[in-house]
Parts: structure tokens; sequence; C-alpha cells
């Protein structure tokens, strides 16, 4: 399991990716799925699950803004959480 932090463009996604991996967090940033961004403009970092809540709080003390937070299981889709 795993989760995307969705961005509203590359240069969001990138500095989140960024950060992430600054702090020792593994993050892969690439185009939002369909299903979860219709315009097919957002770009989203991925992060397992187990670093999730780590990533949130290096998230929330930069202030860096997301669009929003979906779990996805492979082959299963994608569901907007809240944290």
């Amino acid at each position: 399991m795993y989760y995307l932090i969705m961005c509203r463009s590359l240069t969001y996604g990138q500095r989140v990716a960024n950060v992430l991996e600054r702090a020792g967090i593994p993050a892969r940033l690439m185009r939002s799925p369909a299903e979860i961004s219709p315009t097919g403009c957002s770009y989203s970092v991925k992060v397992a699950a187990r670093n999730l809540s780590r990533a949130m709080t290096v998230l929330n003390r930069t202030g860096l803004p997301y669009l929003g937070i979906y779990v996805g299981s492979n082959g299963y889709g994608y569901q907007e959480v809240t944290v």
C-alpha cells in the first residue's frame, strides 16, 4: 500500500519530493493518475504507507501546499483520505 500526495504543478511536486528526500523519506514524483486528476495537470509524490505520518509532519512544518492525499493499492484504484 502507498499514498499519493497530489500537488497542483510540477514545481510544487518537485519541492515536496525534495523536502521529503532531504528528511530521509523515500519519495517519487509522478504524474497524477487520471482517475484522481481529471484535468491531467497535477503531479503526485508517492510515499510508502509506513512513511506517511512522518511525511505529513515534514510537509506541515514546511508549509508546502498540496491538493489532497490518496491511498492506493496495486490494482485497486485510489481513494482520498484525510490525515
